[in-house]
């Protein structure tokens, strides 16, 4: 069984990242959902929603949750969504890089896809002219 991926990002950012993966990727390897916060959503409504979207990317495997910005209301969200009994690990800092190399592992546990998220977010970070 694979692991599903949740993206909850503001508004654009979690679009944006899917169609960058599947441009690049073609068929995605694993199941991928996106849940993006409206600025103004009341957040017991969105707990909801983003919970459904959770549901249809878990086959049983858990879901590796990526949010883009640490302490913001999508990782608040995200946080929450995480605590309602489907295994889930989250991860912030959504980039590029950190979900093309979480679709690289596609055969990965959870728990793996939980630190290769960590590493491709630090090793896609260089300092071209530094």
């Amino acid at each position: 069984m694979p692991v599903g991926v949740l993206l909850v990002t503001h508004e654009g950012i979690g679009r944006a990242h899917r169609e960058v993966a599947e441009r690049l990727l073609g068929r995605l390897p694993l199941a991928l959902g996106v849940f993006e916060l409206a600025w103004d959503a009341p957040l017991d409504a969105a707990l909801v929603q983003a919970s459904a979207v959770l549901r249809t990317v878990d086959a049983g495997a858990g879901v590796l949750i990526l949010s883009d910005l640490y302490g913001s209301t999508p990782s608040r969200l995200a946080k929450d969504v995480s605590q309602l009994g489907t295994p889930a690990r989250r991860v912030a800092g959504l980039s590029v890089p950190m979900l093309l190399r979480v679709f690289n592992h596609a055969e990965c546990t959870l728990e793996e896809l939980a630190r290769i998220a960590l590493s491709g977010g630090r090793n896609g970070v260089v300092a071209e002219d530094a």
